[in-house]
């Protein structure tokens, strides 16, 4: 009895995606206006929680200024490290705007304790991403050190002798180098981190998943997004400029903006 030819094994399954992306969506482009307007309702509902994030930024650019008052070069490179950092800081301000979420109805009580260990959430994946931006930031570090190193070859200038510099348009050369140098550093935290913390928080996904669904962001909706980051830096630049003073409403307005920027991106 002749045997039974074996089945056809068919088509292949599909092969498994490296990462699941979630849909990303399009905003317009002046959608950062909105974020904005939602973060500041939210400070609104929540003054109190919200501004003991803002105390404790102005308070960490304070010491900066104190502790680094005679290195303009450690005090300029913390600064930016401030700014790479502030994603993983404002996690706190996320879970604050989660819970104004899950309340749903009238302003209620939001819990300032549970925003404090919200990394709790997703520590693994929040944990590698700080290891990223920490790596980030020292490279950026021995950059910025390496630009005042050239420019600055007798002795590193004070505060007063930078502003100087910056008013009379003297040593521009320098000023160009120190702030392209910044910004490059700084668009490129910015392209993998604009939605990622928040992503890691309410996902508990991985953080290389994060840093994708970030650069999907940013690059279907390029115009939106350059928006959102000039209206970061303009209000970073206010809390900075008034001696971190500032921070302590534009910090937490940013973080809960964030909140609503990752909301209405990516989808549930």
């Amino acid at each position: 009895m002749p045997e039974p030819e074996p089945a056809s094994p068919g088509p292949a399954p599909p092969p498994a995606a490296l990462f699941d992306i979630p849909p990303i969506r399009t905003v317009d482009a002046l959608r950062a206006l909105v974020w904005l307007q939602r973060g500041a309702a939210d400070i609104a509902a929540q003054p109190w929680p919200s501004l003991f994030y803002g105390l404790c930024f102005a308070g960490m650019g304070g010491l900066l200024l104190v502790v680094f008052r005679f290195a303009i070069d450690y005090t300029s490179t913390l600064a930016m490290g401030f700014m790479l950092a502030g994603p993983v800081l404002a996690i706190g301000l996320y879970d604050l705007s989660r819970q104004r979420e899950e309340l749903a109805g009238p302003p209620g009580r939001v819990r300032l304790l549970r925003s404090l260990v919200a990394w709790r959430h997703n520590p693994g994946g929040i944990g590698i991403y700080v290891l990223i931006l920490t790596i980030a930031f020292l490279v950026w570090a021995r950059a910025s050190m390496v630009t005042f190193a050239l420019f600055e070859a007798r002795a590193l200038p004070t505060w007063s002798a930078f502003f100087v510099q910056l008013a009379s348009m003297q040593n521009l050369a320098f000023v160009a180098a120190f702030f392209g140098v910044g910004m490059l550093f700084a668009l490129l935290v910015f392209v993998l981190s604009a939605v990622s913390i928040p992503f890691l928080y309410d996902r508990r996904t991985d953080a290389v998943t994060a840093a994708a669904v970030s650069v999907t962001a940013v690059a279907k909706n390029p115009v939106a997004m350059t928006v959102w980051a000039v209206s970061i830096v303009m209000l970073v630049g206010a809390g900075l400029a008034t001696l971190y003073i500032g921070l302590v409403f534009t910090g937490p307005l940013i973080g809960h903006a964030t909140w609503h920027a990752y909301r209405d991106l990516v989808a549930p």
